[in-house]
């Protein structure tokens, strides 16, 4: 499968930038309870065992307590597809389902991880004051102006039609593991991203701080 072109672009003067908020920009409001944990249900790590209902318990207080700002020990989230394939369906609100759309149309062709990564960078953006506050605004940021769009999807001119539903319930999976609070290891806090098949004359202004799958990703230097 290819991976839908994406360059978070910058408009005709300043660099676009994507932002995506939960309530206040210094605490999110995340919802950290049953949904997760249903979501964890017959968790399965890379070794293939099923995680016991204590580890289950251990991680949903991990990610609790990475929310209240621990950071401390925390087990990790399995960045496979053979992880994500265990986690029963996942469903929300419009936030929600913007995130798992863009997951779809600019990730879907990327590893499990490579997908994360992604949603890692909505979110942190979304946490920036220099973004929009929800996630429907940081994806849909520039959206009807040229050459404004941050995720090229929005306004390439094509239907957004879903027609591998199986991946997109994977998108949905992580949409709502990312959204409930599971930690943003991966990308160092990184704002932005592009695929290797181009090179946008912004990227020299910025660090880039790794590379994963197709995509490279920076923060602000």
């Amino acid at each position: 499968m290819t991976i839908v072109g994406l360059v978070l672009g910058l408009t005709t003067s300043t660099a676009a930038i994507a932002d995506v908020t939960f309530g206040t920009k210094s605490a999110p409001d995340i919802e950290i309870g049953p949904s997760l944990g249903d979501r964890l249900e017959g968790i399965v790590g890379r070794s293939g065992p099923e995680v016991k209902p204590d580890a289950q318990q251990s991680l949903r207080d991990a990610i609790t307590r990475r929310g209240q700002g621990d950071t401390k020990d925390l087990p990790k989230i399995s960045y496979d597809y053979g992880f994500v394939d265990t986690l029963p369906a996942a469903d929300g609100n419009a936030q929600f389902q913007c995130l798992a759309e863009a997951l779809y149309f600019e990730a879907r062709g990327e590893t499990a991880e490579g997908v994360f990564a992604v949603a890692e960078v909505i979110l942190n953006r979304v946490d920036s004051k220099k973004f929009p506050d929800t996630i429907c605004k940081v994806v849909n940021q520039g959206t009807g102006r040229k050459y404004a769009c941050q995720f090229s999807y929005t306004c390439d001119g094509l239907p957004e039609a879903v027609g591998e539903p199986r991946i997109m319930e994977r998108m949905e999976k992580i949409a709502g593991l990312m959204i409930d609070g599971a930690p943003r290891d991966l990308t160092d806090g990184a704002l932005f991203y592009h695929t290797k098949a181009v090179s946008p004359y912004w990227a020299s202004a910025f660090d880039r701080v790794t590379t994963i799958g197709e995509h490279h990703f920076y923060v602000q230097s």
